[in-house]
């Protein structure tokens, strides 16, 4: 289902370029809005904490720190996943 949305969006957006680029550009049309990049620490967090858990609001690093420890090996999560994890609890 997420192939055939992508392959969808990949189609409309070429579809888009090719009406665009027939057209004369404005400075205002060569303006591209691009979405936020998501944190890796978030993305990790979404992947494989959000199904049971809150983002913790207000832990001290190194309570969030021993929480990551253990949530590592349960999750099996990697070492940079633990990391970009604390980047994320504690920017």
């Amino acid at each position: 289902m997420r192939t055939l949305a992508l392959a969808t969006m990949a189609l409309l957006a070429s579809t888009a370029v090719a009406q665009t680029s027939t057209q004369t550009k404005t400075p205002t049309q060569t303006a591209v809005h691009k979405a936020p990049k998501v944190n890796e620490g978030q993305r990790v967090f979404e992947q494989n904490c959000s199904r049971c858990h809150n983002p913790p609001d207000g832990f001290s690093p190194r309570i969030s720190s021993t929480v990551v420890r253990h949530m590592r090996v349960r999750a099996n999560l990697s070492e940079e996943d633990a990391k970009a994890l604390m980047k994320f609890f504690h920017p």
